[in-house]
């Protein structure tokens, strides 16, 4: 007999979830309490999602508004390190699961479970990341993934294991993708982009206009920047989920945000996705216009290196640990330097900074300038040059 007496799923009133609450019940003899992370996906997500839990079996459905905390201590301290995955990819997925994982632990605190449950399937990221979590936050509650136990192995399955219980859902045999969506982003897999030489159709798209369908005339728009994080737009005031919010309805008509990559999962296999990140793409493009003005040579490529390592952590579910701690302080150090204005051009699908002042700026037109100037005698970058080449000049009378 299971020892399990009460159970909170992560759930999202989707086909998944939606026959996991009954499997639950089944399998393990228990309560299933339901958790919503509202992490602004959207009202119509979560229209009705407290009725649906209810009427799957769970006994409570505990719906959390995640989305201020999300953008003010998961996206923003993360933009700061400069992290975009593998290249291209900005991440929307991946930040957004640690805060889920706390705020469902959080609530298997409060209603006295004794065992944390969701939908991921055993392909994906997302079971790593929400179960390391679970790891370094309730090491004491049981984890539970029905996906990788029960042997329903298609949406027409899940479909006819509800019905056969007379369990209400509006998901249909026929979804073509597979989306995730939150404040930052939405992600698109599945369908014909399983094939990597498929283009992308229309209906992939749902946030964004594509670039011929954008407007023909260029937008500009301002960000304020204070100690690497954007605290204004177009003059106005606004907290960090009011800039992304704000940011987005500006980007996404003007088809920013669109990528479209190849990426390689923690699991070991690649997959293909499609991403739209209007407001993001805006915000990291000002970051680094000012980065351009007040880091140096070297403190630019530590911050690489930092990008870089953080991005592969956040992807990879290592938000609760020492290392994430460490990373952020060093880029909050980089970050005390941040802080301007820059103004970006939007226009069909691409974002350029085309003003960014700092007071804290490296960059001096008395030196850079090729006038006139009296601030830079040419002449020394002989005996520099002679000592930055000396271990070549070395090598090469050895060769001879």
């Amino acid at each position: 007999m299971s020892s399990i007496k009460k159970v909170v799923l992560a759930y999202s009133g989707g086909l998944d979830t939606s026959a996991i609450v009954p499997w639950l019940k089944e399998n393990y003899n228990c309560e299933v309490v339901a958790f919503v992370a509202d992490v602004g996906q959207g009202a119509e997500e979560l229209e009705g999602v407290e009725a649906k839990a209810i009427a799957s079996g769970a006994s409570e459905c505990h719906i959390v508004d995640l989305k201020d905390e999300l953008v003010a201590d998961y996206i923003y301290p993360t933009l700061k390190t400069g992290a975009i995955y593998e290249g291209t990819y900005l991440l929307g997925t991946s930040m957004a699961r640690p805060i889920i994982a706390k705020a469902q632990v959080e609530v298997a605190r409060k209603v006295g479970a004794d065992a944390l449950s969701h939908g991921c399937t055993g392909k994906g990221n997302d079971q790593v990341r929400f179960e390391s979590c679970f790891a370094a936050l309730a090491p004491d509650l049981k984890v539970i993934a029905p996906w990788r136990e029960w042997d329903l192995s298609s949406r027409e399955s899940l479909l006819d294991y509800l019905a056969e219980r007379n369990i209400p859902c509006s998901a249909s045999a026929t979804k073509i993708y597979s989306r995730d969506a939150n404040a930052w982003h939405i992600s698109h897999e599945g369908g014909e982009l399983e094939d990597p030489w498929c283009q992308p159709s229309d209906q992939v798209w749902t946030w964004t206009n594509s670039p011929e369908q954008a407007p023909n005339e260029s937008l500009l728009v301002q960000l304020s920047i204070k100690n690497g994080e954007v605290v204004a737009v177009n003059g106005e005031q606004m907290s960090p989920f009011q800039v992304l919010t704000t940011l987005n309805e500006i980007a996404a008509p003007h088809g920013i945000g669109r990528v479209d990559i190849v990426e390689n999962r923690l699991v070991g296999m690649k997959s293909r996705g499609c991403y739209e990140t209007p407001g993001g793409t805006v915000i990291m493009a000002a970051l680094q216009a000012i980065d351009e003005l007040v880091l140096d040579k070297t403190s630019r490529k530590w911050k690489d290196t930092l990008a870089n390592e953080f991005s592969h952590l956040v992807y990879d579910g290592r938000w609760f640990t020492p290392l994430k701690d460490s990373i952020l302080a060093a880029a909050e150090a980089f970050s005390t330097l941040a802080t301007g204005e820059v103004v970006l051009k939007l226009y069909k699908g691409q974002v350029t900074a085309v003003q960014k002042q700092s007071e804290n700026s490296l960059y001096s037109e008395d030196f850079a300038t090729f006038g006139e100037d009296d601030v830079y005698d040419q002449s020394h970058a002989e005996g520099f040059i002679r000592l930055f080449s000396l271990s070549s000049r070395i090598s090469a009378m050895n060769n001879k």
